[in-house]
């Protein structure tokens, strides 16, 4: 079986698992949009699954090599309908790349880190900001306590005309069982519904290749799928 025909049949499964997910709790498949996480991914099985048009959205931690493959790769250049999104922890010395490269930068958890973006992004640009929940006791994590991540959530709104705070994110503990991951997503999924519940293209983005199921059944709109599809 060929490479690309591999990668397929993953992308496939993983759709068939996210629709069963958003049936089981009664929701709208069509409300969840599966973001690629590409950052770990070979450049040739990005560049297979783009080519076939399934890819909507894409996920980079590292914003040197997002940059070297998005903007001065010509092969991925091509795809510039397609979102990104970076999903790792900003330092502020990157703040003016990824304000011109992403579309959305979804770990946010600073004001500091709003405000280094703001000042970068390209006139005429909105640059779309979740913030990053904690749901972790771990110092090597980053995020906010969610009562602290609602407050930062509700000051940036509308406070920058070039940033649109429209969400949450957040990423379980590895390992975590069952009802753990619902006692996690469930308060945070409430919270989400709430702060951005009259927000036409809001964002919850929970849930990865080893709990998506669980974070869909909780209200997750984004999960980020990565080793699933690129195995």
């Amino acid at each position: 079986m060929y490479r690309e025909e591999i990668l397929l049949q993953n992308y496939q499964a993983v759709c068939a698992s996210l629709e069963q997910a958003a049936k089981r709790a009664g929701r709208d498949p069509r409300e969840i949009t599966l973001l690629a996480v590409t950052k770990y991914a070979q450049d040739e099985d990005v560049l297979a699954l783009l080519k076939r048009g399934v890819l909507a959205a894409v996920g980079e931690s590292r914003v040197q090599q997002a940059w070297a493959r998005w903007q001065e790769d010509p092969r991925f250049r091509q795809f510039s309908h397609v979102k990104k999104h970076f999903i790792g922890h900003l330092q502020t010395n990157k703040a003016a790349k990824a304000a011109l490269l992403f579309d959305s930068v979804d770990s946010v958890d600073s004001p500091e880190t709003i405000q280094a973006l703001a000042k970068h992004v390209p006139a005429g640009k909105i640059l779309r900001v979740l913030v990053q929940v904690k749901l972790t006791h771990k110092e090597t994590q980053s995020g906010l306590p969610l009562a602290q991540a609602r407050h930062l959530a509700t000051q940036a709104r509308g406070a920058f005309e070039n940033i649109d705070v429209c969400g949450y994110m957040a990423v379980a503990p590895q390992g975590a069982d069952v009802s753990t991951l619902r006692a996690l997503f469930r308060p945070l999924a409430k919270a989400f519904k709430t702060d951005f519940a009259n927000h036409p293209s809001a964002q919850l983005s929970l849930g990865m290749s080893e709990d998506f199921e669980i974070a869909v059944e909780e209200g997750s709109t984004l999960p980020r799928i990565g080793s699933l599809l690129f195995k």
